[in-house]
């Protein structure tokens, strides 16, 4: 595809991608436009029973599935211990030769404020830490040549943050949204095996992709379906009465920090929208 877009999304652990912004990233990728994940942690805590090199490997291998699913071309996870994420030197400069090495022109990750879990956050800061240095900036991690223009920002809500947000970009997943959903059940570990035991659910986990299908939009539904914060936006962007039809979306903040796009560039970078 001509004048491809470049999306990176980074995270703390590996399949927060896949619930945040899953349904974007295949929008992004069934136009030809190029996606990549980054988990700059390796999620070893995400278990009840598995743990160290065997649970890390194990989810590597459900990263690498879920993003065929989507369509995302390469999924990274960096080899940092989950809970241990912390806005290092080290850390954010590997973050800047990520986005400089993917020439990104959309980057999304978490918001560095608010609620919830540590490293969403950590990731979040880390970011906004390295934006300055990714456009413009040739001395700072000249390994990686900069930017001749700084990525546009994009910020998920942590769940415990969505009462507080104010979404500028809501972008309608329904036509993907078995997409989605495939790429979380690609992390059978996290949505049958972890989550499930740490909500008392174990008991409740189906077989069958049918009844996994349901069994994900029941329990996920905070990440999946329209919230009231979102529905000015939508409104907005599709016009009320398709608005009100819109059942799954995702929601995202344009960050204080990079750019942000006037009307026309908009339709540049988010030309699912129009």
């Amino acid at each position: 595809m001509v004048n491809a877009l470049q999306i990176i999304v980074i995270t703390a652990h590996p399949d927060e991608a896949e619930i945040y912004a899953g349904g974007t990233a295949a929008l992004y990728a069934e136009m030809g436009h190029r996606v990549k994940f980054v988990s700059l942690t390796n999620g070893e805590c995400g278990h009840y029973q598995m743990e160290g090199k065997q649970l890390v490997e194990r989810r590597a291998e459900e990263a690498k599935e879920a993003a065929r699913r989507l369509g995302v071309l390469e999924y990274t996870i960096l080899d940092i211990p989950d809970g241990q994420l912390s806005p290092t030197y080290e850390i954010r400069a590997e973050v800047i030769r990520q986005i400089r090495n993917w020439k990104a022109d959309v980057v999304i990750t978490f918001h560095p404020d608010g609620p919830g879990h540590v490293d969403n956050r950590t990731v979040g800061k880390i970011v906004r830490d390295a934006a300055d240095f990714i456009a413009m900036v040739p001395n700072a991690v000249s390994d990686a040549p900069h930017l001749l223009k700084s990525p546009l920002f994009l910020l998920m809500p942590d769940y415990a943050k969505r009462n507080g947000y104010n979404p500028d970009i809501v972008v309608d997943i329904g036509s993907v949204i078995e997409k989605k959903l495939l790429g979380c059940d690609a992390h059978a570990s996290q949505f049958y095996e972890f989550a499930p035991w740490q909500r008392s659910l174990l008991d409740q986990v189906p077989a069958g992709w049918e009844r996994r299908r349901d069994y994900i939009l029941k329990w996920w539904s905070t990440f999946l379906e329209v919230s009231p914060e979102m529905v000015p936006t939508l409104a907005a962007t599709y016009g009320k009465d398709k608005a009100d039809n819109v059942q799954y979306a995702e929601p995202f903040e344009i960050a204080d920090f990079g750019r942000r796009p006037d009307d026309e560039e908009k339709k540049w970078l988010f030309p699912m929208l129009y």
